[in-house]
């Protein structure tokens, strides 16, 4: 088997040099390896590019990228990916030796389709709590549905030049862009499906008060999503709403009843960041 097959894989970053390198030594470690690694930079500083320099051996390469936001960095890792088939992770997750090799497998075996997996538990420096985990065991083929929550974008594979005719990822969206494009997609008819065989690991740093943020903009960007597709007529959006309505009503009762501690809890975030989002997403501020 050659030594590196042609797959591009794509990592946005934004000043987290030790979690870059831990993900970049986990690229590594694959087997085989990726054909290259674009590292798309938004922190513009130059200890980044001088990390990156240390895996050109394994072909990685630091793009610049001008302005914020994941959805606009991971447009760019498709604009400048070689290959047709592109590995998307985050620079703070790790991946399996053999996320490459089951990568490049499936996207031979259905290259129209888009492929997401397992984002589990890694290291925790903070509080030992990680969010954006994915632990199902069982595969699932999401095509023909109307979903919002099937992609998971720091472990995906997709066909680059489909996803660019699609029109990518909104930049526009502060978070929740992978939500956004995977429901797109479906709605083109398009394939997609959850394979457990395609692991990372999400390791996390952040402390309760980061996590509370992190939250509060993960609604914030997921209401904006939802507003923008109610904008335009898409009735389906009111049963996702009831669905994370419910969701609040039920982490608020369990705070009180239970005293988990709110940071640990993703749900917390809901009411305080979907209404804020979905108000811009119905007035058109934000999203394309």
């Amino acid at each position: 088997m050659s030594a590196t097959l042609p797959v591009s894989v794509v990592v946005p970053t934004i000043g987290r040099p030790a979690q870059l390198r831990a993900c970049l030594e986990s690229l590594a470690r694959c087997t085989p390896r990726a054909a290259e690694i674009v590292v798309v930079d938004q922190s513009g500083a130059g200890e980044t590019r001088e990390l990156v320099a240390e895996f050109d051996p394994i072909g990685a390469r630091a793009v610049s990228c001008d302005g914020r936001g994941v959805g606009l960095a991971r447009n760019a890792g498709l604009r400048h990916a070689a290959n047709d088939v592109v590995a998307m992770t985050d620079d703070d997750c790790t991946v399996a030796p053999t996320w490459v090799a089951t990568a490049h497998r499936l996207a031979s075996e259905d290259p129209e389709r888009i492929f997401t997996g397992r984002v589990l538990a890694g290291v925790a420096e903070g509080d030992g709590h990680i969010p954006s985990t994915r632990t199902d065991e069982v595969a699932r083929d999401f095509t023909g549905e109307r979903s919002c929550d099937g992609l998971f974008s720091g472990n995906v594979v997709l066909p680059r030049r489909a996803a660019l005719e699609l029109g990518g990822f909104d930049e526009r969206l502060e978070t929740a862009e992978d939500n956004d494009f995977g429901y797109r997609w479906l709605l083109a008819g398009r394939p997609m499906t959850f394979d457990p065989q395609l692991v990372v690991w999400h390791n996390d740093w952040r402390t309760p008060d980061q996590l509370e943020r992190l939250y509060v903009a993960y609604w914030r960007g997921q209401g904006t999503f939802y507003g923008k597709h109610l904008r335009r007529g898409d009735a389906t959006i009111l049963r996702f709403l009831a669905r994370d309505v419910k969701k609040s009503l039920k982490a608020t009762a369990e705070r009180i009843l239970r005293g988990r501690p709110r940071w640990t809890d993703w749900r917390r975030g809901i009411l305080r960041g979907l209404p804020v989002g979905l108000a811009r997403g119905l007035l058109g501020r934000g999203p394309r």
